[in-house]
């Protein structure tokens, strides 16, 4: 086994393949720009889209290198574990996300999640998430830059700056060019590229280990032992590969981390409030749900493979760092062809995931910050370019981001502490605003700025030795769920001291306060029994739980 370098020996028809992507994906943004005559077209598709559509793009735009990179790099690190992420930490909350608050925020039209809490709050409230968010997404989005940019510096031999500067350009083509129809007509597009890249090296692996019963061998004889092949064994305390309590497990990842990421995040969120009616928006995250439970395959098991086949696996820095398990496989297992189908599936997970966090951004900085605090009542055109502009200092910034990741073996632990800072105290000021008619303007705003003050402060905590956890993800588990209780402690003091907003300011954003019309633009075709966004809903949180029983 070679350990000394990841440089692929890619022929001219990997690159072929490769280029084609990208001219495919520019097409693809051109394409759109035909169908942009305003600024609801731009940011929201003109809320025209079809549910496949949506639900496809809405999994699309989270298999970015959280996904692929970081999913792979926990799988060798802490076994099936990892799994918690998609049956516990994904689908419920997508689920919850179509069924209950899917209602709420496309009832409402509202164009994004900080808007939705200017209706539901105040002003201070809507611009201290429409701030955190916009920088949330730049900083994720430099997760993906970053990310991009090395694998494809240790794959290709590109230098660094040369792979940024190439991802972010063609990144910024599409969606200046095609709105958000770009990036979303791209992202099913990616969907199929990632899959059709990533399959490979599964099927190769386990050939390699002698199939699934050879890999459960090899498991238990690493240094994970057999609790790598478990899910909930020994959680009773933290004498477990993740180092997590089961509280930890069900409260701050399951509850917190997942609820606050899947139903507060607007980079996800807006792929729904672009359907073509209600239906269309509750199955998007549900449709989203099913690809979502097999998304383990093409990166838990190649964890796994690396783990028992790359020799070294699990260094502190160099090729042999958790974060190469995928790019380390490629280099072992795949030949020409493959290989050029393989790099461009992982080219297309970073591109989906950064073009998610870019039209998230650009639509949030121009309808929440722009228009509401800098520039109102200015013509259409005008915010369309400003959406443009918007774009270009998203990459741009997101550009700068990307250093900052350079300093995490395991970008999964990064972004786990920027979803525990940012969506944590957010989900909790939403859901208790959602369901508590009672709490007032003011609660809102204090309960979100003290739950991520909360959020920080854990953080910085630990990291100065102050307070002590397992591991880095045991942390976000833990701060998340103290953002969340100091979010909710908040509301409950502070609102029996504030006033109320009116019913009648309420009517369709908070339970109790006025029915949302759930049927009146439905067509013909979605009243079918099996496209009941809670029969399907229903069944995905079931098969969720049916998967766990082989590696409980």
């Amino acid at each position: 086994m070679d350990d000394g370098g990841l440089r692929l020996s890619m022929n001219a028809l990997d690159y072929g393949i490769l280029a084609l992507y990208f001219v495919t994906v520019l097409g693809v943004g051109f394409a759109a720009r035909r169908a942009i005559r305003t600024s609801v077209d731009f940011f929201l598709s003109g809320r025209s889209l079809p549910a496949w559509v949506t639900g496809l793009a809405f999994v699309s735009a989270n298999l970015g290198a959280l996904e692929i990179i970081g999913m792979a790099a926990n799988g060798a690190q802490y076994g099936a574990m990892t799994l918690h992420y998609y049956w516990i930490g994904a689908v419920p909350a997508m689920v919850f996300l179509g069924i209950v608050m899917m209602p709420f925020y496309y009832g409402s039209k509202v164009r994004s999640v900080p808007e939705y809490l200017r209706l539901r709050f105040n002003r201070p409230t809507h611009l201290l998430n429409a701030l955190s968010f916009a920088a949330a997404q730049v900083l994720i989005a430099g997760v993906n830059l970053y990310a991009l940019a090395l694998i494809m510096q240790a794959l290709l031999g590109w230098p660094l700056w040369v792979a940024i500067v190439v991802g972010a350009l063609i990144v910024l083509a599409y969606i200046t060019v095609g709105g958000l129809s770009g990036a979303i007509y791209n992202e099913v597009l990616q969907f199929f590229v990632i899959i059709a890249g990533l399959l490979p090296i599964t099927i190769l692996g386990l050939v390699k280990v002698g199939g699934v019963g050879g890999l459960m061998d090899a498991v238990r004889e690493s240094k994970l032992g057999e609790a790598g092949l478990h899910t909930w064994q020994d959680t009773g305390g933290t004498a477990n590969p993740l180092g997590a309590h089961w509280i930890g497990i069900v409260f701050g990842l399951g509850f917190v981390l997942s609820f606050g990421y899947w139903t507060t995040n607007f980079a996800e969120v807006q792929r729904a409030l672009s359907a073509k009616n209600m239906s269309a928006a509750r199955r998007t995250p549900i449709i989203a749900a099913y690809p979502k439970l097999l998304i383990p395959v093409v990166t838990v098991i190649p964890g796994l493979v690396a783990l028992v086949t790359v020799q070294g696996l699990g260094a502190e820095s160099g090729d042999l760092v958790y974060n190469n398990a995928i790019p380390l496989l490629m280099r072992d297992l795949l030949p020409n062809g493959v290989l050029g189908i393989a790099v461009t599936g992982l080219v297309a997970s970073f591109m989906a995931g950064m073009a998610a966090n870019v039209s998230g951004f650009n639509t949030v900085f121009t309808y929440d910050i722009w228009q509401q605090y800098v520039r109102r009542d200015r013509p259409d055109d005008h915010y369309i370019r400003i959406g443009r502009w918007a774009t270009v200092g998203g990459v741009l910034v997101g550009i700068g981001t990307a250093f900052i990741a350079a300093g995490f073996s395991n970008i999964m632990n990064y972004i786990q502490a920027l979803f525990s800072l940012f969506n944590a105290p957010l989900f909790a000021t939403f859901i208790i605003g959602m369901f508590w008619r009672r709490m007032s303007a003011a609660a809102g705003f204090l309960s979100l700025l003290f739950g991520t003050l909360a959020a920080l402060a854990t953080y910085l905590l630990y990291k100065a030795g102050v307070i002590h956890f397992n591991s880095d993800l045991e942390e976000s588990f833990w701060g998340a769920g103290i953002a969340f209780v100091t979010a909710a402690v908040v509301a409950a003091v502070v609102t029996p001291f504030t006033a109320p907003k009116r019913d009648e300011d309420l009517r369709g954003l908070v339970y109790g306060a006025g029915d949302v019309d759930l049927t009146g633009d439905v067509l013909a075709g979605d009243r079918v029994w099996w496209r009941s966004p809670v029969l399907l809903g229903l069944i995905a949180v079931v098969l969720s739980l049916l998967l766990y029983l082989p590696v409980f």
